[in-house]
C-alpha cells in the first residue's frame, strides 16, 4: 500500500471511530430521553390537564400538579373541586393513593387506568432507563424526521407496560412515538408525543413534552394530557415520605 493510499485509510478509520463514539448506545439514547419527560432530572414541578373522549362523549377534565426528582413523584389533583387534594404518590415502582376521608394511603399498580387510556404510571416522571432494557430495532422517518426504534423490555413487573416500541428523533433525542404493548404482544395503545416546552439543565436548554396523546388500539378513544407551567427546582425528600400526605 502506497503512503497515500495508506494515510487515506487511516482517516477514513479516523473518521468512522469518531462517529460510532459520537452515537450512543441504545441504553444511553434511552435515558437521554427521559429529561424530557420529567426523567433523570435534580427536581422538576408541573402541571397536567388531563380529558379523554370515548366517540363522541367526552369526559371531565382533570388538573394535576406534579412534584418529581429523580425515582419519586408526587401528583395532587387540584380539578375538578369533588377530587380535589388527592394524591399520588410513587416512589420507586411502588404507588399509593391517598385523599381526603382516607385513614391511610392505598397501595395502587401504576398499570390502573387514572383516567381514559391513561395509566396511574403516565402521570409519573417518566424513568425508562431505569425500567426498561433498551436495544436498537430499526431507523424510520416520523412526519419527516429521522428516528431510531427502540424496543423496551420491562426489567421487572412493576412497570406501568411491559413492552414498548419507541421512536426517537435523532436530532432531538427526545421520544416521538411509543406503541405499549402486553406481555403476550397483544397492541393495547398508541401515544404521540409534542415537545412545546423547554428547561434548563446542566447548563443548557432542553426540550420538555408539552403534549402526550395516548389512543387506545382497539376502539375509538382518547386520552389527551397537556403539560404546562414546567419548573425546574429543587424538591426535598420530604415531599415522597409516604407518613407525611395522609
Amino acid at each position: 500500500m502506497s503512503p497515500k493510499v495508506f494515510a487515506l485509510a487511516g482517516l477514513f478509520l479516523l473518521g468512522f471511530g469518531s462517529c460510532a463514539l459520537a452515537t450512543p448506545d441504545a441504553q444511553t439514547l434511552l435515558q437521554r430521553t427521559d429529561h424530557a419527560r420529567g426523567g433523570g432530572l435534580p427536581g422538576i414541578v408541573w402541571e397536567i390537564q388531563l380529558g379523554s373522549r370515548e366517540g363522541e362523549r367526552a369526559e371531565e377534565l382533570q388538573r394535576l400538579v406534579v412534584k418529581a426528582v429523580d425515582n419519586a413523584s408526587l401528583a395532587e389533583t387540584l380539578e375538578p373541586p369533588r377530587s380535589r387534594g388527592a394524591r399520588l404518590l410513587q416512589v420507586e415502582r411502588n404507588m399509593w393513593l391517598t385523599r381526603p376521608g382516607l385513614s391511610k394511603p392505598i397501595p395502587i399498580s401504576p398499570r390502573q387506568r387514572m383516567s381514559g387510556q391513561a395509566a396511574n404510571g403516565d402521570i409519573a416522571a417518566t424513568n425508562y432507563a431505569a425500567d426498561y432494557e433498551a436495544r436498537f430495532d430499526g431507523e424510520e422517518a416520523l412526519d419527516g424526521e429521522a428516528c431510531a426504534i427502540l424496543e423496551l423490555s420491562a426489567r421487572h413487573k412493576r412497570t406501568t407496560y411491559d413492552r414498548i416500541r419507541y421512536w426517537v428523533s435523532h436530532k432531538r433525542q427526545v421520544g416521538l412515538k411509543a406503541e405499549f404493548y402486553s406481555l403476550g404482544g397483544k397492541l393495547l395503545k398508541t401515544a404521540r408525543f409534542e415537545y412545546g416546552n423547554t428547561i434548563s439543565f446542566e447548563g443548557r436548554r432542553i426540550p420538555f413534552v408539552s403534549r402526550m396523546n395516548i389512543r387506545d388500539a382497539l376502539n375509538d378513544s382518547e386520552t389527551r394530557m397537556d403539560f404546562r407551567e414546567v419548573r425546574a427546582q429543587k424538591v426535598g425528600p420530604e415531599t415522597f415520605d409516604l407518613g407525611q400526605i395522609q
